[in-house]
């Protein structure tokens, strides 16, 4: 027996918000934990917009001290990013990282990261 839910948008103002707890909101929203309906099977069908994606805070020293990775390929090409600078190209990464990493390792993560939209 399928129950058809109405598909939810939710709006979602991130200025002043610690990133940790903004992404695990996030991410149970995404995975459609929020709802009556919740199974895990399913991507769920609820979409997330992030607004002032900018405008995020770190707890502790994050801000000075974390450090985003990403590597090439290559051998020895670690790339290394520090907050900062990700604050003033991407903003909007900072949150999308956060709650990629939160959401199951799974077929239906991608899904997932495709309702999402993070605004500057």
């Amino acid at each position: 027996m399928e129950t058809k839910e109405k598909i939810k948008e939710f709006v979602i103002d991130a200025e002043g918000q610690i990133v940790g707890r903004l992404a695990t909101k996030i991410s149970a929203i995404l995975q459609g934990k929020t709802s009556a309906a919740y199974e895990p099977r399913l991507a769920g069908g609820n979409r997330v917009i992030v607004k002032n994606a900018a405008k995020v805070k770190f707890s502790g020293k994050k801000e000075t001290d974390k450090m985003y990775y990403h590597h090439t390929s290559y051998q020895g090409h670690l790339r290394e990013k520090p907050v900062e600078e990700m604050r003033k190209r991407t903003p909007e990464r900072i949150v999308e990282y956060a709650v990629f990493n939160m959401l199951p390792k799974n077929k239906l993560r991608q899904v997932r990261m495709n309702r999402l939209k993070i605004e500057r």
